[in-house]
């Protein structure tokens, strides 16, 4: 009872009576007309009804006529005789067209079960389907209720001698069914429904003193005693899934819930139960108010008494009522068309119309029920837009009555209800105060759980919580598992921390959330924790590592130069991030351009040197400039070092990195950088290898180095010949007395005619102290060498010109005289000769078929042949020289004797034309006397040359 009190009363219905629709008359088949103009404007049904059900789009009737009467929505009243006597029970499925009827037609108990199809018909009546007693053994009893299963396989009917039958099977049809007494009891059944879990189905039977349940859908029907209370007629009822569909007893104490197996809650509600119904997730009771008394019904021919019923409707779920009315004497609460449809003993319908949830969440409002009006709310499956909006109003009444705890928690559930409907700014404006730095950091702590705050939320509850100086909640905010559940900007969070002085904390966000920069920033700056920067940076991948050694570098240099260095020495060879202080030898190494970290060693000129010596050794194809820095470094370090040894030591470390073979395609870069240094040994090596002998010859010049003169001379004169043509010069204008010098110079001229006599001559007469004793040897050889080229000259010139003398008989003697031809012998195969033959004036003979066989022209002698082919070739090649005056040019300049160069292109007919004459024979034999003799001309010629 208390219970019941406490619970809130509602008005969410709207009552009022069912009129008749337009055009109708007023007078429902066996009605008595009411006087009056306002009585005939309302439905009034037929006297004498007993029972009352829906479904299927209408209100069913049964009465004490044996009819039943249809009542669509258009309101139009419809029947037919279903029994001769009464009908007193119906049942109408809700999910087929189908209503099962109890009723008699005889006088006596005899109840029969009828089962109609409402969707056929015979002769203008619903067709009967199936007839069959309602009889538990051989006495027959009364029917006190009626149940059907919505699969049409079960029907279960209950008795007043406490027994109930089971119909299993089609109940269409009487063939495929089969009827069993499944229950026996002492008391009167009171209700019956079938309850549906999956594959299994439940019966519940309710007397008046227990309530149990059946699985029906298998063998042997287990029962299952859930209570030894019980209800009274139409006090039952099946909830729906919202209630998950537990089966209600409605006694005059309580009213219980059961499930299938166990007796679930129950509600103490005041009142003798009349009837208790199921709609839409409220409960329905009607009840007698003992409270008043008996009141007579003047409707009605005969004097009845009447008692005032209240009508409520539960919300269990919400615990208030909905709806609480009084009627008299309530014949039924039927279902139907989303509405309630109560019929009273006078034949009216009272149609309960729920209020829209809108309407009824205004009234909570006016009432500042705010929390019945969420719960209401999420029964309703208020959209989020709605929800949002009652959170929203409950937090603002809250808040403007001070209480600042609860209106935050309204504003937190409006975040976890409604994602991101309620724009989070205008809460965060209300608990600015720093009186309420607690509620905007709980509020703020919600956005992010929910993904929906933004950088400005995130620097907001991180400055929240480090003016709280609560670190157990920053740690717990920032220290999330993994990267789904990270509900912030971490660059933010870093930012905010790190300017709070939480360095520790900033660096663990950094760290985990893959910040590098981040996290090498604090480190540098802020904490100044070099070793550890480092140690960070060896673990990154490579990419990152790089490019992070390259931004910090140079700090990590100034502070830890040999950690660093040794870092930079792997990352440029064979980098692999270091875990757990190993490195990871199965990763595949990386190496960046170590040229791109010199700068990194401007004022560590020690760690400079040994990281380029080690890329010089460990990684010969290092990029150029390392080896150009490792040169300059080590001329820098010869050039300042005062130990003789030292210095000689770092000589020859440049001399072999010169050595090295690495400068060939910067010879001008490390030619400079030795002449900045001074390095004179470098500078002679660079131009020996560049081939610049003029420039080694100048340098001893410009440092009077006679012997190195001499020497460059011998070393490279084959290669540049002037360089004995600058000595002689050079030392013939020194006035000291360098005659030693000038005579092995003179030497080497003579031995390869280099000059030409009258231009030493002409040098050496510059200088003051060279006397004639210093040439004279060397003019006397030179004489003496003509002398005897003279005399070769004129003995070749007297065999030429007898040569010629001869050939020019021979040809005279041919031109003049007969050529007899004496051969006896082929001169192909030396066999004798036999006619056809073949005969050459060079005195060659042959046979025709030997001729033949081995002549490539007819014109052309086969033995000649070659040796007249390599003459024609050698006039042919003069031929090409004539012009060839850049060729002439470039030997007469370049060579020392210009006059042989010339006689050489004279005797090469190169300054007169050359007639040839090439025609050829007419015939072998007959062959003219010219072409035999040009061919002599060019056989001699070949022989005096």
């Amino acid at each position: 009872m208390a219970a019941y009190l406490q619970w809130r009363r509602f008005v969410f219905f709207d009552k009022e009576l069912v009129k008749e629709p337009l055009g109708n008359d007023g007078a429902a088949p066996g009605a008595t007309p009411a006087s009056g103009s306002a009585a005939s404007k309302f439905l009034c049904l037929p006297p004498g009804i007993t029972v009352c059900d829906s479904g299927r789009g209408s209100l069913v009737f049964g009465d004490m006529e044996g009819q039943i009467w249809f009542l669509p929505r258009s309101l139009q009243l419809t029947g037919f005789q279903a029994y001769k006597l009464r009908v007193t029970h119906l049942y109408q499925l809700k999910q087929h067209n189908i209503l099962a009827s109890v009723g008699e037609d005889e006088e006596g108990i005899n109840p029969l079960v009828k089962i109609w199809n409402l969707e056929k018909r015979d002769g203008g009546n619903p067709l009967c389907t199936r007839i069959f007693p309602a009889i538990p053994g051989t006495e027959p009893t009364v029917v006190s209720c009626l149940t059907v299963h919505e699969n049409l396989n079960f029907m279960a009917i209950g008795f007043t001698d406490g027994s109930v039958t089971l119909n299993k099977g089609d109940i269409t049809r009487d063939r495929h069914s089969k009827t069993q007494i499944l229950h026996k009891g002492n008391y009167p059944v009171t209700g019956l429904a079938f309850r549906q879990a999956g594959k299994t189905t439940h019966l519940f039977v309710v007397t008046t003193e227990n309530v149990q349940s059946y699985i029906v859908s298998g063998k042997d029907y287990p029962r299952v005693e859930l209570d030894t209370h019980g209800c009274g007629l139409r006090c039952s009822a099946l909830s729906d899934p919202s209630q998950d569909l537990q089966f209600i007893v409605a006694g005059d104490e309580c009213v219980y819930l059961y499930q299938p197996d166990e007796r679930g809650p129950c509600f103490a509600f005041e009142g003798h139960k009349l009837i208790a119904h199921w709609f839409r997730g409220y409960l329905i009771i009607v009840s007698r108010d003992r409270k008043v008394s008996p009141k007579s019904e003047f409707t009605s021919r005969d004097s009845q008494s009447s008692d005032k019923q209240i009508l409520n409707i539960y919300d269990l779920c919400n615990k208030f009522i909905a709806y609480s009315t009084v009627f008299e004497d309530v014949v039924d609460v039927l279902a139907e068309w989303g509405s309630l449809y109560v019929l009273t003993r006078d034949g009216r319908v009272h149609a309960l119309q729920e209020k829209d949830t809108q309407t009824k969440l205004e009234m909570l409002f006016k009432k500042n029920l705010f929390e019945m009006a969420i719960n209401l709310a999420k029964s309703q499956h208020l959209d989020s837009d709605g929800l949002a909006q009652i959170f929203m109003q409950y937090g603002d009444h809250l808040y403007s009555k001070g209480n600042h705890d609860g209106a935050v928690q309204q504003y937190i559930r409006s975040v976890w209800r409604t994602i991101g409907k309620l724009e989070p700014s205008y809460v965060i404006r209300k608990f600015l105060d720093a009186q309420r730095i607690h509620n905007l950091t709980a509020y703020l702590q919600t956005l992010h759980r929910q993904s929906l705050a933004n950088a400005d939320h995130t620097t907001l509850l991180l400055n929240c919580y480090t003016k709280l100086k609560d670190s157990s909640k920053l740690e717990e905010f920032i220290k999330t598992k993994s990267e789904s559940e990270v509900h912030f900007d971490v660059e933010t969070a870093i930012k905010v921390l790190r300017q709070a002085g939480y360095y520790s904390h900033a660096l663990y966000l950094a760290e985990n959330h893959a910040h590098h920069e981040w996290y090498l920033k604090i480190q540098l700056e802020d904490i100044k924790n070099y070793q550890e920067a480092l140690r960070y940076i060896g673990k990154l991948p490579f990419e990152q590592a790089e490019s992070n050694m390259k931004r910090y570098g140079k700090i990590l240099m100034h502070h830890i130069p040999e950690q660093t260095t040794q870092l930079l020495k792997g990352l440029c060879t064979d980098y692999r991030p270091s875990l757990e202080g190993r490195s990871d030898r199965e990763a595949p190494g990386c190496r960046a351009n170590s040229e791109e970290f010199i700068p990194i060693f401007a004022n560590n000129p020690r760690e400079l040197k040994a990281f380029l010596e080690h890329m010089s050794e460990v990684q010969p194809d290092s990029p150029q400039g390392i080896y150009d820095t490792l040169l300059e470094l080590r001329l820098q370090n010869w050039a300042h070092e005062k130990d003789p040894q030292v210095k000689e030591k770092l000589h020859a470390e440049a001399i072999s990195l010169l050595k090295s073979g690495r400068f060939c395609d910067v010879f001008d870069k490390a030619l400079v950088l030795c002449q900045m240094h001074d390095f004179q040994d470098g500078v002679l090596y660079l131009y020996e290898q560049g081939k610049l002998f003029q420039q080694i010859m100048h340098y001893h010049m410009q440092h009077e180095q006679y012997r190195q003169v001499i020497t460059v001379c011998e070393r490279h004169g084959e290669q540049d010949p002037s360089l004995w043509e600058q000595a002689l010069s050079y030392f013939a204008r020194k006035e000291e007395d360098c005659k030693e010098y000038m005579a092995a110079v003179l030497k080497h001229i003579e031995n390869k005619n280099l000059m030409p006599p009258l231009l030493v001559v002409q040098t050496l007469a510059h200088n003051s102290t060279a006397t004639l004793s210093v040439i004279r040897d060397y003019l006397v050889q030179k004489l003496q060498k003509q002398s005897q080229q003279i005399a070769q000259d004129e003995l070749r010139v007297r065999r030429y010109r007898e040569e010629t003398t001869r050939i020019r008989q021979e040809i005279q003697e041919l031109k003049a005289s007969p050529k007899i031809f004496q051969k006896t012998k082929c001169s192909i195969c030396n066999s004798a000769l036999e006619l056809p033959s073949v005969h050459f004036l060079c005195g060659h003979s042959f046979h025709q078929h030997c001729f033949e066989s081995y002549s490539e022209s007819d014109a052309d002698c086969p033995t000649c042949l070659p040796e007249n082919r390599k003459v024609m070739d050698m006039i042919r090649a003069q031929e090409q020289k004539r012009d060839l005056h850049d060729q002439f040019q470039h030997q007469l300049k370049c060579s020392n004797d210009s006059f042989s160069v010339i006689a050489d292109y004279f005797g090469r007919g190169v300054f007169n034309k050359l007639t040839l004459l090439t025609d050829p024979p007419t015939a072998r034999l007959t062959s003219s006397l010219e072409a035999g003799l040009q061919r002599d001309l060019l056989m001699h010629s070949r022989r005096g040359t």
